[in-house]
């Protein structure tokens, strides 16, 4: 079973920057995927990329303005978010999906991380 701690959520202002990482351990894996979940909402798609860090998928909410990377030194994924505006504000979770399937669905990922809240002030 994979394991995946989230960080580097906060608060920031509308306009901002923020990086989030993903720190992962254990099995194997085929991707990994950027999820969050506004509050009154269900949890949505938000980018994907492989393990060597190359970007599969990316919403079109996050078009231009995010994008995903690895630290090819360390276990971790980032979710580079710009130009944040308050329909941003969300808990960002990362998770892992052991299979190559649809990258943009919740069911295709096996293992989460508990979140990291991320909430944009106007």
């Amino acid at each position: 079973q994979v394991q995946l701690r989230e960080s580097g959520g906060g608060t920031v202002q509308a306009g901002d920057s923020r990086r989030l990482s993903c720190t992962l351990s254990g099995r194997t894996f085929d991707h990994i995927g950027w999820f969050r979940q506004i509050l009154g909402k269900d949890r949505e798609f938000v980018g994907a990329c492989t393990w060597s860090g190359d970007q599969l998928d990316l919403a079109d909410f996050a078009k231009g303005r995010f994008s995903i990377s690895r630290d090819h030194n360390k276990n971790t994924v980032y979710l580079e978010m710009t130009m944040l505006t308050p329909e941003d504000t969300a808990i960002y979770y990362c998770a892992a999906a052991p299979y190559d399937r649809t990258k943009n669905l919740s069911e295709g990922y096996s293992s989460w991380g508990q979140g990291t809240r991320v909430t944009v002030s106007s």
